[in-house]
């Protein structure tokens, strides 16, 4: 296998998992440089989006923002998630 193809089946292994959380009624969650190292999206299967941070408190997740449907986009076009 080329490194090309390692990342293709890596990035397809991610998107499988992603349709199955939401699928499932789970969230699910978006690692993205355009966030602070300890925040990141959750995606949930409603459609929306919140920005969150891990609680130090309860080990859950404290959403610091909902996205507007703009910023939705925007992160789902960025990620192909489509």
């Amino acid at each position: 296998m080329t490194l090309k193809q390692i990342e293709r089946a890596g990035i397809d292994a991610v998107k499988m998992l992603r349709r199955t959380k939401l699928s499932g009624g789970l969230p699910f969650m978006i690692n993205s440089d355009l966030l602070p190292p300890e925040q990141c999206y959750l995606e949930y299967p409603d459609g929306s989006i919140k920005t969150v941070v891990i609680s130090k408190y309860d080990n859950d997740f404290k959403v610091i923002e909902e996205l507007s449907a703009e910023r939705i986009a925007y992160i789902r076009n960025k990620y192909e998630l489509f």
